[in-house]
């Protein structure tokens, strides 16, 4: 017998066995990351350092060394941790470690050595931190003149108290850089959240003398009120506010009672523009007529936050009051330059009769914004007379290129960590190396073969939400990737239900990911709850459904795009009510909808869930683009929002029975 005949199959099955072996080994590997995760998780800190060990090697032992050191942080030496630091240099973990010891060496009050570590910090994304750098600028004579004002912003931007930011802006109150007025707002904002420390917090640098009273002012607002018979210097007159905010957000109207009861004639012009304000907020919230009577109360919008003017515009809008919703955005900060009160700036202009220099105006402000990417963006697109249509590919991308994507170690692990079961790791450290604002951040190109490695590997949102950063072209077979194609076009079209409205809905609720799971339990591509599942199968006739199938590709498909259909059945073929719907469950958009009839970019704006506004806006965005991807044909958002108003009365509401 020849040689090669007898060693032919002693090599493959050698080559098989050593196969085999790596991959047992490597399935062993992931096993020891996956139980450290869960040791890190419950602070296990022995079961941590047990298993560091057997993680040696292995590709994602950066994750591991960083879990094991982390969870003991607190006895660690600066020693260890600088070759930590040494050992994993320009890593995600060496960037996140360090951003967790400087928030410990800020609680320390260790500005030295706090000083030294911040020097070589990248991140910088943690609020936190960064006010306590500002501190330090400021304990080193080196603050600039508007740090006073950075720490403001920041402390202002934080929706629950935290030692950074507080301890920052205590500091810069003390050294006048931050107003008394400034520190109520903040102290306003908290309270209007329901967030009790983070407004004892602002009362405490402020007046220290009454922060025992910030209890009774959550607790019990309306006798708190009752209390103050008379009230006299701006202290208690702002504690009143505070206790009128805690009224409004439960019952706007008794807070209005309350103002015009007198507390009104006791507020200064200020704090009576506040508190209208927030009344009113709470009133639009809850889609009531009232609402823009109460901001019109308002005597000067300059005195408000960009939030309450926002809400302004929105009351202003359900009730057709063009020249308030023109001024309220005209009062506004730096919200004003972002698309969505751009649009509504430039349709105010048009209302009524425009002159001439205003339609020049509204045509500039809508050309400004108008595209493809967004809700707004394709909105103004239509109101200049154009439809939404597929962008032209960019260059393909070289093997070169495709190469470099594939070579980077910290893309490579997270897409690794990704299909291994560690998504959130994985998600972190693939945002952290395609993140433009670190140094040698990728450039467009970069941002496309990076999009494109994630695409071959089918991790699609990574694909997604890496593609949709590039500035200078927009390849839309990677931002809007159509995975299952057969699938789900076979299946939406043999209910009669428009394929680009499923896929635009899968891919806000999924990103495509086929285990997906919320945190209130729903499941799969399109994020299906096991209550609506059991309700969907039997309403269609699948009997042999059971919960353990949701998971599955095409049982998922099949009892997402029926509840799809029905719901927009039941809400007289409104795309809009359906994904609100979809999201936020039937009835409330049952509700929703009372009221006038309103143009449905209007009445979507004034969803009260800041979730499901974004939410509806981003599906119908999406299906619009999707629509011009699968028919070739340009595409109409407006078509697909018309508008939105009660439920002719004499038409049977059968949404009564979805669940």
């Amino acid at each position: 017998m020849h040689w090669l005949k007898i060693l032919t199959p002693l090599l493959a099955a050698s080559l098989w066995t050593t196969a085999v072996s790596t991959a047992m080994a490597q399935n062993r590997g992931d096993q020891v990351l996956l139980d450290m995760q869960q040791a890190f998780r419950k602070n296990d800190k022995a079961r941590l350092t047990q298993l560091l060990p057997s993680a040696q090697g292995h590709v994602l032992e950066p994750w591991a060394a960083y879990w094991e050191l982390k969870a003991r942080l607190d006895d660690a030496s600066a020693d260890e941790i600088q070759a930590f630091f040494k050992r994993w240099a320009g890593s995600y973990q060496e960037d996140r470690l360090r951003n967790d010891w400087l928030l410990l060496l800020g609680q320390r009050r260790d500005w030295g050595l706090f000083d030294q570590v911040h020097a070589a910090f990248r991140m910088r994304d943690d609020r936190s931190v960064n006010c306590y750098a500002l501190l330090v600028d400021s304990i080193k004579g080196q603050a600039s003149p508007g740090t006073g004002q950075k720490v403001r912003d920041l402390w202002w931007a934080q929706r629950d108290a935290d030692d950074g930011c507080t301890l920052a802006a205590g500091e810069m109150y003390a050294a006048r850089q931050i107003t008394a007025a400034e520190v109520w707002r903040k102290a306003r904002q908290a309270a209007e959240a329901n967030r009790q420390k983070a407004t004892r917090d602002a009362v405490t640098i402020v007046a220290p003398e009454v922060v025992s009273q910030v209890a009774q002012v959550f607790s019990a607002p309306a006798k708190y009120l009752a209390g103050q018979a008379r009230v006299r210097g701006a202290v208690p007159k702002e504690l009143a506010l505070l206790a009128l905010i805690r009224v409004a957000s439960t019952d706007p109207d008794a807070a209005a009672a309350q103002l015009e009861g007198g507390w009104g004639a006791r507020l200064s012009a200020e704090e009576n523009n506040w508190a209208w304000a927030v009344i009113g907020k709470q009133a639009a919230l809850k889609l009531q007529p009232e609402a823009n009577s109460y901001f019109a109360k308002v005597r000067k919008d300059s005195d408000l936050s960009d939030e309450l003017l926002g809400w302004k515009v929105r009351a202003a809008l359900r009730a057709g009051d063009w020249r308030a919703v023109r001024r309220s955005i005209d009062a506004m900060g730096a919200e004003r330059t972002e698309p969505t009160w751009i649009y509504w700036k430039a349709r105010a202009l048009l209302a009524g009769r425009p002159s001439e220099q205003e339609r020049g105006e509204a045509r500039q402000l809508l050309e400004d914004i108008a595209g493809t990417s967004s809700f707004y963006a394709q909105l103004a697109l239509e109101e200049i007379g154009q439809r939404v249509t597929v962008p032209p590919a960019p260059a393909p991308l070289t093997a070169q290129e495709k190469a470099g994507a594939r070579a980077n170690p910290a893309l490579a692990r997270g897409l690794y960590a990704i299909q291994a079961g560690l998504r959130s790791e994985g998600v972190r450290e693939w945002n952290y190396a395609t993140n433009l604002h670190q140094p040698g951040g990728m450039g467009d190109r970069e941002l496309l073969a990076a999009a494109d490695y994630a695409c071959q590997q089918q991790v699609w949102d990574r694909c997604i939400n890496t593609s949709e950063r590039t500035r200078g072209f927009a390849d839309w077979s990677q931002r809007f990737p159509m995975p299952f194609h057969d699938t789900v076009l076979a299946r939406a079209r043999s209910i009669g239900l428009d394929p680009a409205y499923v896929y635009g809905l899968i891919r806000q609720e999924s990103r495509f990911i086929m285990d997906a799971r919320s945190g209130v339990g729903a499941s799969g591509l399109m994020q299906v709850m096991p209550a609506t599942a059991r309700w969907t199968a039997r309403k269609i006739g699948m009997a042999d459904f059971s919960p353990s199938m949701i998971n599955d590709r095409d049982v998922n498909i099949t009892i997402g795009t029926a509840y799809l259909k029905l719901a927009l059945d039941d809400f007289d073929g409104s795309m809009a009510l359906a994904a609100a719907g979809y999201n936020a469950g039937p009835g409330r958009p049952r509700s929703w909808r009372n009221g006038p009839v309103l143009d449905a970019a209007i009445w979507a704006e004034n969803v009260p869930f800041s979730e499901t506004r974004d939410y509806v806006k981003k599906v119908l965005s999406n299906t619009t683009n999707y629509a011009a991807l699968i028919t070739g044909q340009p595409q109409s958002l407006k078509s697909r929002l018309g508008t939105v108003g009660p439920r002719d009365a004499s038409t049977p509401d059968p949404s009564k029975e979805l669940p």
